[in-house]
């Protein structure tokens, strides 16, 4: 028997730790392809259904590989995790003297200088942020991490902590007085003495192009990298690779040069004045655009004058500031790099400005409270294969959606890795016999007026049949409030006492917390509940997904790609749209079956599944349940259940 097998088997080493530990076939195929990768330092994508063990199928080879090993994930969730939970269970099972390290991005760890500014500044969001600064002042002076997330006491979502954590743009470096007990360094110190290091995708790909850009490494040199959750780097990387300047960073850098002002250049009276204006340029520069959600191309804005304007005024004033900068950056440290920010700003804004690079889609992103100026590649594949080839390690893709009914071409095609290794481990599960895909009769095209309503009155009786227990699932945002409404009235209506849940009234594990715990609610999610969300036994039994999830074909980056795979005489809906669609349903129809005593229903109210030729290549890629249509079926599908009888 080799190490692997005696490792994975019933009476093996995480057998010893791992209660209730099975034996599963595929788990211990996929960590051999994986031990095989990490020797010949070779490229794999692997992809394992629900069930398959993936995790442990990665982390027992890495860990006995004796390498440095970098594992990258798409979720906050997964990362802690993997780091308090999964890599000391096989570390304890293997019994092997690995260091972990868990390294997050710049915000997440609070800044004892930028902590000191704001206390001397005193302008805070709210007053709730003033008993929220000294809490966290409190815990600076006692947290061996500074990690915010250990400081529960302030909300996620505080206006305080962008003002006392640090930003690439405004970290003063080595040159500052705190730096000998700086957080961010302390973590990065560890992760480059650890043997194991879980970070993010984002402060992954971040790391790439400080890399790149001939600026120190965060993360470490290391002989394997995975990623899991893999099926999110396609648009992290299109993020990273891409440049974009936003109203926000205008704003940050006029507060910080206006308190910089008031330490190192009380005398310098044009400094504080030429930071006001161009925050009230940054602002009312968002204020030139309309409501906030929207994505529109840069070619949009050329008949749009109160924006053009507005963008002008914004470009003078921090032109303005730069030069007003660049003759007090002397003085000290923090106004240097104030200049220095001032002046790679400009500069990045004047390149978006100009249009030069046809490599690039310029496009604007409006959100609540900023505008966002972005320039995405075109394609992210020669990029990526470069970071790929240029250094020997092993590279390991790892998630339960990385194909399209088997064929992984879209994926490793977008990444550019097209000579990888795939690998697809089926689902152990008995989905025949566990689940139901149901598709209701009737309904209208998902572009008619009233989809949603028809959608609600075809879910009604399946969350009937059901008896809560659901989540009902929606491609937007718009379509899932109308839903909520027309639920709440169905409900009063029906005398239904299902709790009825709906994402936006609290986090989202507070709203889960709270599913699991009521056991017959429903919960009405949008996008965000789609992935990474984990809630086994009977609490879901109902999945119901309102439209196959194609990303809107006028995002100006997704119209850009779709124009040029066309141009070039391919066909862009099947190579591009639907692979990237089948993906995304894939992942919202994996919240349904968690574990093999798991029972219930896939609906999926698209007529489009049945109707067009495509239908068939999306249905395929779907876990193997039995089909119907009738919502007879789904009435006896729950009569059938254990607590029924």
């Amino acid at each position: 028997m080799s190490d692997l097998a005696s490792v994975f088997s019933e009476t093996g080493a995480l057998a010893q730790v791992v209660p209730g530990f099975r034996a599963r076939p595929f788990q211990l195929e996929m960590a051999e392809a994986i031990e095989n990768v990490i020797k010949n330092q070779s490229v794999i994508v692997a992809e394992a259904g629900t069930g398959t063990g993936k995790t442990f199928a990665y982390l027992v080879p890495a860990l006995l590989s004796g390498g440095k090993v970098i594992i990258s994930t798409g979720t906050k969730t997964l990362q802690d995790q993997l780091f308090g939970r999964d890599i000391p269970t096989v570390r304890d099972a293997l019994k092997v003297p690995v260091t972990v390290a868990l390294l997050k991005g710049r915000a997440n760890y609070v800044c004892h200088h930028h902590l000191e500014h704001a206390k001397d500044d005193g302008r805070l969001p709210t007053r709730d942020d003033v008993v929220y600064l000294a809490r966290i002042e409190s815990f600076a002076r006692i947290s061996n991490t500074g990690d915010r997330a250990d400081l529960a006491e302030v909300p996620e979502n505080a206006g305080v902590w962008p003002l006392v954590t640090s930003t690439r743009d405004n970290c003063l470096g080595s040159q500052c007085e705190h730096y000998d007990k700086c957080f961010v360094m302390k973590a990065r110190k560890q992760a480059l003495e650890s043997d194991v290091v879980v970070v993010n995708h984002h402060l992954f790909f971040a790391d790439v192009m400080l890399r790149d850009e001939g600026v120190a490494e965060i993360l470490p040199a290391c002989n394997t990298v995975i990623f899991d959750e893999a099926h999110q780097l396609p648009e992290t990387a299109s993020l990273f690779f891409g440049q974009s300047v936003s109203t926000t960073q205008l704003v940050d850098l006029a507060r910080d040069a206006r308190i910089e002002a008031a330490t190192s250049a009380k005398d310098a009276a044009e400094l504080p004045v030429m930071a006001s204006a161009l925050e009230k340029a940054a602002r009312d520069l968002r204020l030139a655009f309309e409501d906030s959600g929207s994505r529109l191309p840069a070619v949009a804005l050329r008949n749009r004058k109160t924006v053009t304007e507005a963008l002008t005024v914004a470009t003078e004033k921090l032109t303005h500031l730069a030069e007003t900068l660049h003759a007090q950056a002397a003085r000290s440290e923090g106004l240097t790099q104030c200049f220095e920010r001032a002046d790679g700003l400009r500069a990045q804004l004047a390149g978006w400005r100009e249009d030069s690079d046809a490599s690039l889609v310029r496009w604007v992103e409006v959100f609540h409270q900023s505008v966002q100026f972005n320039a995405t590649p075109l394609s992210i594949a020669e990029i990526f294969r470069k970071q790929v080839e240029a250094q020997a390690k092993a590279w390991i893709f790892t998630s339960a959606t990385l194909s399209v009914n088997g064929n992984f071409a879209h994926y490793v095609n977008e990444l550019g890795i097209e000579s990888a290794q795939t690998e697809s481990w089926a689902s152990p599960f008995d989905f025949a016999n566990q689940g139901l895909l149901y598709v209701p009769q009737q309904l209208p095209e998902p572009n008619t007026p009233d989809y949603t309503r028809a959608v609600v009155e075809a879910a009604l009786p399946a969350v009937e049949a059901s008896r809560g227990r659901a989540f009902l699932l929606f491609t937007s945002l718009r379509a899932m409030r109308e839903a909520h409404g027309l639920l709440t009235e169905e409900f009063k209506r029906r005398g239904w006492d299902y709790p009825l849940l709906v994402q936006g009234e609290g986090s989202r594990t507070e709203l889960l917390l709270r599913f699991r715990e009521l056991g017959n609610a429903v919960l009405i999610g949008s996008q965000s509940f789609w992935e990474g969300i984990d809630v086994r036994g009977d609490a879901l039994s109902l999945v119901m997904i309102d439209k196959l999830p194609f990303a809107p074909p006028d995002d100006p980056v997704l119209a850009a790609r779709i124009e040029k795979i066309n141009a070039e005489g391919r066909n862009a809906f099947m190579e591009y749209q639907l692979p990237r669609a089948v993906i995304s349903l894939k992942q919202g129809a994996g919240r349904l079956i968690r574990d093999e005593s798991d029972r219930g229903v896939l609906m999926i109210c698209d007529p489009r599944l049945i109707s067009k030729s495509y239908g068939k290549r999306i249905w395929r890629s779907l876990p193997p349940m039995t089909r119907s249509r009738d919502i007879a079926d789904v009435a006896a599908f729950f009569a059938q259940e254990p607590a029924a009888s």
